[in-house]
């Protein structure tokens, strides 16, 4: 898939604000820091679509971009914010949940993860979150660049290891990207490509 436009479409902190059209979306969320503006505007061709910024937790919102006029990428807060109020993060966390339990038109979450550093108990958590609500993911490392292909494999064999230990039988689909260099793109939207073809194909709401 080539991606052509990528609009702008809405930001709103309630479930029920977010686009009225049917159309399949894939929601991107991860840690602070992990890299996700960086990585939304490489798979875009944007520079600034998303806005990126040194300071975690910049994304507040649930914000809609419509890709090639046929499906939405959503950003996503993160979670496990660093600077945030207890409340403020209360309040994040409630429409991510709601957003993730109610929302239609989600077929794929992406959950990022920075490569660097070894399995996170945030994001065992998390994802654990995502497999007891039964709601499609995948996984994305970002920031492969600042490590070596060793390291990357160890680590990625470290998440495989806790999972299984978190009562997973086989680890969700994963790709390894790096904004700076785009490695991983063409897989990542190859297989957003395939996913939106089996769900016009077979989904008379879309």
């Amino acid at each position: 898939m080539k991606i052509t436009t990528a609009e702008f479409i809405v930001s709103n902190s309630e479930v029920a604000k977010c686009p009225a059209e049917f159309l399949p979306e894939y929601a991107f969320i991860g840690r602070s820091n992990v890299g996700k503006s960086s990585l939304i505007n490489m798979l875009t061709n944007h520079k600034n679509l998303a806005k990126t910024s040194g300071r975690p937790g910049k994304t507040q919102l649930i914000n809609h971009f419509k890709i090639n006029n046929n499906w939405f990428l959503v950003d996503l807060p993160g979670y496990g914010y660093a600077k945030v109020s207890k409340k403020t993060k209360s309040v994040f966390q409630q429409f991510i949940t709601d957003y993730f339990e109610t929302r239609e038109q989600l077929v794929c979450a992406f959950v990022l993860i920075d490569i660097r550093h070894e399995a996170q108990n945030i994001d065992i958590e998390f994802m654990s979150y995502m497999g007891e609500s039964e709601i499609p993911f995948c996984i994305i490392f970002t920031k492969a660049d600042k490590i070596s292909k060793t390291k990357i494999d160890s680590h990625i064999a470290a998440y495989k290891k806790q999972m299984f230990a978190n009562n997973w039988e086989e680890m969700p689909q994963y790709f390894v990207t790096s904004s700076t260099e785009s490695t991983g793109k063409e897989e990542l939207l190859s297989y957003i490509d395939e996913v939106n073809q089996e769900v016009f194909k077979n989904n008379s709401q879309f």
